[in-house]
């Protein structure tokens, strides 16, 4: 396996629990300034970890303002689980990153906030995320995005996600 430079604090969080990073992972963190990266690994393999490890040290090392990343999730219950096991790292290390979920189930105060002042990492659906990128913000509101998790990006096609991706 190869070896990665972890900042310290990351680091240490992952020896706290007594965990080494995968392949696929360090994979992942050695590409993140790539356009895009495509990862395959099995169920239970740290795929959550490998996709938001590189948007976390981004946070943590800049004063970033605004939208950074966007995780696009078919289910909003599992977006819901991705953000309860997202937070866990974010609140161990002490991280001050601004995580919301943005699905059908939100208030339309906290829809309308988002589109002035996003977090900086955005839990969403496909749905959701086609009324976002509808509104005449949509522009200034991705104008900083970073980066963009999908699960399972060939569901997604059906909803025209791939109007959203062309925009950028």
């Amino acid at each position: 396996m190869s070896t990665f430079a972890l900042p310290q604090k990351f680091q240490n969080w992952i020896n706290k629990r007594n965990w080494g990073l995968h392949t696929h992972q360090i994979d992942v963190l050695t590409n993140s300034d790539r356009k895009s990266q495509l990862l395959i690994a099995p169920t239970g393999s740290g795929k959550t970890l490998s996709g938001f490890l590189p948007t976390l040290i981004e946070l943590d090392r800049v004063n970033f303002s605004g939208l950074h990343t966007v995780y696009v999730s078919p289910l909003k219950a599992l977006a819901a689980d991705i953000k309860r096991n997202l937070m866990i790292p974010i609140e161990e290390m002490g991280l001050n990153i601004k995580v919301e979920d943005r699905t059908g189930d939100t208030t339309a105060k906290i829809k309308r906030r988002q589109r002035i002042d996003p977090p900086q990492i955005l839990l969403t659906t496909p749905e959701s995320l086609a009324l976002l990128i509808s509104f005449p913000e949509a522009n200034a509101l991705f104008a900083n995005l970073e980066r963009i998790i999908m699960i399972r990006p060939l569901f997604l096609w059906g909803i025209s996600i791939h109007l959203f991706l062309i925009r950028l």
